[in-house]
């Protein structure tokens, strides 16, 4: 399985120098040869740039030109689609742009729709979003009644406010409420692809603005679909993490009275790259049943001294008065490539309904 950044390689490029051509018969399509030999070194969104920038240098004219370009290779050449989608539908939102009126923008908007289907134009999607917020959401509003989950998808996805590998749209940023609608309209999509988008769409929404989050979930909620319990979970997941009270009540994770033994480690000090174990026990100690969320929480020492939180999920339970759990989990500090750690000093402890225990403190040695 290839890295992210090798999606977009040589093949890519080949392809998209094949489709310019069959477009536009006798392109010589300099820049994108070039191109070919300028990947390597790249992360994937710079490679999808600089396909992007080889692609209008080697097409001549404006937007308009541009777009018969583009729907000349996507008639003529049946791979056209995959990860050339990306720069070819980047290339499209920078000419609209560039152009400046609103039918460049409104075609753009519309050719990006048709193409999403064939990997993704969610990215491509940023540029216009940026340009005029306002008018893409409009259309994007559309979108949400379209017959085509990929573009019904793309009304969410495309507008996330932490869309990874995507640029940022501060203006999204500042303007927390405006995507709501698109959300409203979708939470009930008869597709999981879509509602998974308007899951992660709603846990992005979170991690800034925690109560407007939670009040559209309760709204969700307060008529829901048989699905909506579900992404409501899902939507929820960073603020269940952070034990944020009020996500957790919506899940009916209340305050409860209970008490904590632990967790106890197999051992304090822990080889690099090696794991450790820990165990402990939590006894409902009130009068009524007690629904719980038990994670924990690993301190992670960082290299000025500081520790670094991160909670992983452990288990649910519901405790009936007096009655006891035993949780146990061995954490691993194998290497990864997403995650990197740091000898010295770090701790572990149980969240339980958001509510922390007392640290069991341990050493990561160096390797």
């Amino acid at each position: 399985m290839p890295f992210a950044d090798e999606l977009v390689n040589v093949h890519t490029a080949r392809l998209l120098t094949r489709a310019v051509r069959a477009a536009l018969p006798g392109a010589e399509t300099v820049a994108l040869r070039a191109a070919a030999r300028q990947l390597d070194p790249l992360s994937l969104r710079e490679r999808s740039d600089l396909l992007r920038d080889a692609l209008l240098a080697d097409v001549p004219g404006g937007y308009a030109e541009l777009a018969d370009a583009v729907r000349a290779a996507r008639d003529a050449v049946p791979e056209f689609g995959g990860w050339l989608i990306w720069p070819v539908t980047s290339a499209l939102a920078t000419q609209a742009v560039a152009d400046g009126t609103d039918a460049a923008f409104d075609d753009a908007m519309a050719l990006l729709a048709d193409l999403t289907g064939r990997l993704t134009s969610e990215f491509a999607l940023r540029i216009l979003l940026r340009q005029d917020l306002d008018r893409a959401l409009g259309i994007i509003a559309g979108w949400t009644a379209s017959p085509d989950s990929d573009v019904r998808r793309l009304a969410s996805e495309g507008t996330r406010p932490y869309l990874p590998w995507a640029v940022r749209v501060p203006e999204l940023m500042a303007r927390p409420g405006a995507t709501v609608p698109v959300l409203d309209a979708l939470r009930r999509d008869d597709s999981e692809y879509v509602r998974r988008s308007v899951a992660n769409h709603l846990n992005d929404l979170s991690r800034d603005h925690a109560d407007l989050a939670v009040a559209t979930a309760r709204r969700w909620l307060n008529s829901p679909a048989p699905t909506t319990e579900r992404l409501v979970r899902h939507a929820l997941r960073t603020l269940v993490k952070r034990g944020h009270p009020g996500a957790l009540g919506l899940l009916g994770f209340a305050p409860a009275t209970l008490e904590v033994d632990g967790p106890v480690l197999d051992r304090t000090r822990v080889p690099f790259g090696g794991s450790v174990r820990f165990t402990a026990t939590v006894r409902n100690t009130g009068a009524e049943d007690a629904r719980l969320a038990i994670d924990y929480v690993v301190h992670h020492h960082r290299p000025n001294g500081s520790h670094s939180p991160r909670t992983f999920k452990l288990t649910k339970r519901i405790l009936a008065p007096d009655e006891t759990v035993t949780v146990t989990r061995e954490h691993s500090f194998r290497l990864l490539t997403t995650r990197r750690y740091h000898p010295g000093p770090h701790a572990v402890a149980l969240q339980i309904n958001g509510v922390t225990s007392d640290r069991a403190e341990f050493e990561l040695l160096a390797p």
